[in-house]
């Protein structure tokens, strides 16, 4: 969701400290630039960003906004990259189930150069990666398998690998930037594959069983760990299998 605002000065932010529902975490008339994005656990009201979620306020540059939190679940966004899990097919769209209140359709033709000749012959059970497009309380979210160009970029169906559920607090950390360091020391000794749904749905895909078991567990183990607790693990890990 972006929110326009009226250039003023930037405000005190309550950056990286635990709000509550309800809680104003910002003022529009004080924003520096003309729009910001919101995400998970906040909404507009009037001309303040208040919280929805418990949890820990974050933001990432030039101007998102979300409340990070240890749960599982999962309220759709616009914007938001998900796995989801297609549980029927329509003639017009593949229903998914992507950890919301309510499922997700997906169009048959939301692909790039989707047309009725070559629609995607998903399963019940294909993981898809998908951009969330359309979400609100009352309808059910849809999807697309393409970014906000168009493009397929890299959404679509993930085959082999391994899915496992987070919180999506987690999910938020492991899309942080700068690389957060339990990935950034599984990639300086890995070789592997990972999407990251902000729904608490992560994939992982590797050369061989035992790296796919190490990776998806030094990602679950990593929630509470401070950066050097999770550096530490991801070698004590590596050394016990020898990888």
């Amino acid at each position: 969701m972006e929110v326009k605002s009226t250039p003023s000065q930037q405000p005190n932010l309550l950056i990286d400290q635990a709000i509550v529902p309800g809680d104003v975490v910002l003022h529009l008339s004080n924003i520096s630039t003309n729009k910001i994005k919101l995400g998970l656990g906040l909404r507009q009201d009037a001309d303040t960003i208040k919280a929805t979620n418990m949890g820990l306020l974050k933001h990432s540059r030039p101007n998102k906004y979300w409340v990070e939190s240890s749960t599982k679940r999962y309220i759709p966004t616009a914007g938001d990259a998900v796995l989801g899990i297609v549980i029927d097919s329509k003639p017009d769209n593949f229903v998914l189930d992507i950890k919301g209140p309510n499922l997700a359709f997906l169009p048959v033709l939301a692909f790039e150069g989707g047309t009725r000749k070559n629609i995607p012959k998903y399963e019940v059970g294909t993981l898809v990666y998908v951009r969330v497009v359309k979400a609100n309380k009352i309808m059910n979210p849809e999807v697309a398998c393409t970014d906000a160009n168009g493009k397929s970029a890299e959404f679509g169906s993930l085959k082999d690998g391994y899915m496992f559920e987070t919180s999506t607090g987690l999910s938020q950390m492991l899309l942080s930037s700068p690389t957060c360091p339990v990935l950034d020391a599984l990639g300086k000794k890995l070789s592997f594959e990972l999407a990251v749904g902000l729904n608490g749905r992560v994939w992982v895909d590797a050369s061989s069983p035992e790296a796919v078991v190490l990776v998806s567990n030094s990602i679950m183990n990593s929630e509470f760990l401070s950066d050097t607790q999770q550096k530490i693990m991801v070698k004590t890990l590596l050394k016990k299998i020898e990888l």
